[in-house]
C-alpha cells in the first residue's frame, strides 16, 4: 500500500515498541518520518531496521525529551521546517511507574504526568499550526486501556492516560473545522518493553489476581499471550490515512479481547 506517499509524519517513542513499529509501517507505506525518542540506542535500532529494508532515506531521527518545553519547541519547529509541513503526529512516548497508591511518591507521580500527559500536550501544541495548515492533519494519541479500565498499582499512569483521553476529545471538536482529526488508541496486552516490565515494577505484596482481566483472549501467531506491536501499528496506519477519514474524537481499543 502507498497511503502515505505524500504524508509528512512525526512519531514520538520511536525507539521501541509500538512507536518503533509505527515508524516501520508508515515508512513501508511511503511516509516521510521524523522519529523522536529519549533513547539514542533505541533510535539507532529504528534507523538500522529501516536501512535493512531500504526506507531509511525517508527517515530522520533525533533524541528528544518530550517533557521539556524548550526542547519540544525547537525539535518540532525544526522537523516541520525540514519536512515542509506536517500531516500526522503520533504521540507514542510514555513511561510507567508502579506502586501502592498510598506509597506513590510525588516525584514518580509528577514524572509520569510530565512525560505522558504534558509531553503529549507540548508535542501537540507545537504541531497544531502545521497540522491545521495541512487541511488533513491527524493527531494519534495513546490512552491505554488503563484510561477506561482499572489497572492496579498504576494510579499515576492511569491518570495520565485518562487525561490524554479527555485532551484528545477536546482537540477533535475544537479543530474539526480546520480539517484536523484526533483519535485515541487504547492498546492493551501488547508485547512492548513497557508492558513486559510491568510485573517487575510491582510493589511488594501486590495481588496478581487483580490482573486477571488484563490477558488477551485471542491466540497469537507465535503462540504467546501478548500481541505484537505491529498489529497496533497497522491500526494507526489506517486511522492516520484517508481510510480513517470519518474517524475522530473516539477511542479504538486494541487489546486482543482482554476487556471484552
Amino acid at each position: 500500500m502507498d497511503r502515505f506517499n505524500d504524508r509528512r509524519v512525526i512519531v514520538t517513542g520511536a525507539g521501541s515498541g509500538i512507536g518503533q513499529a509505527t515508524v516501520a509501517r508508515l515508512l513501508d507505506e511511503g511516509a516521510t518520518v521524523v522519529a523522536f525518542d529519549i533513547s539514542e540506542d533505541g533510535l539507532a535500532q529504528t534507523v538500522s531496521a529501516a536501512a535493512d529494508v531500504g526506507t531509511d532515506k525517508r527517515l530522520t531521527s533525533a533524541v528528544l525529551d518530550i517533557s521539556d518545553e524548550h526542547s519540544v519547541t525547537a525539535a518540532v519547529t525544526g522537523a516541520v521546517d525540514d519536512l515542509g509541513g506536517l500531516d500526522v503526529l503520533v504521540n507514542a512516548a510514555a513511561i510507567q511507574r508502579c506502586a501502592h497508591t498510598h506509597e506513590h511518591t510525588l516525584d514518580d507521580w509528577n514524572a509520569t504526568l510530565a512525560v505522558n500527559l504534558t509531553g503529549t500536550f507540548l508535542m501537540t501544541r507545537q504541531a497544531l499550526p502545521a497540522l491545521c495548515e495541512s487541511g488533513r492533519g491527524v493527531v494519534v494519541n495513546f490512552t491505554s486501556t488503563s484510561a477506561s479500565f482499572a489497572h492496579p498499582y498504576m494510579a499515576a499512569y492511569a491518570a495520565s492516560k485518562g487525561g490524554i483521553l479527555a485532551f484528545t476529545h477536546c482537540l477533535a471538536l475544537e479543530y474539526a473545522k480546520q480539517g484536523l482529526r484526533a483519535v485515541n488508541i487504547q492498546p492493551g496486552g501488547v508485547s512492548t518493553a513497557l508492558a513486559l516490565s510491568t510485573l517487575d515494577k510491582m510493589p511488594e505484596g501486590y495481588d496478581l489476581g487483580l490482573w486477571a482481566k488484563q490477558t488477551p483472549i485471542l491466540p497469537q501467531d507465535d503462540g504467546g499471550i501478548l500481541g505484537e506491536p505491529a498489529k497496533v501499528a497497522s491500526v494507526i496506519a489506517m486511522v492516520a490515512s484517508d481510510d480513517g477519514a470519518f474517524i475522530t474524537g473516539t477511542e479504538i481499543r486494541i487489546d486482543g479481547g482482554a476487556h471484552a
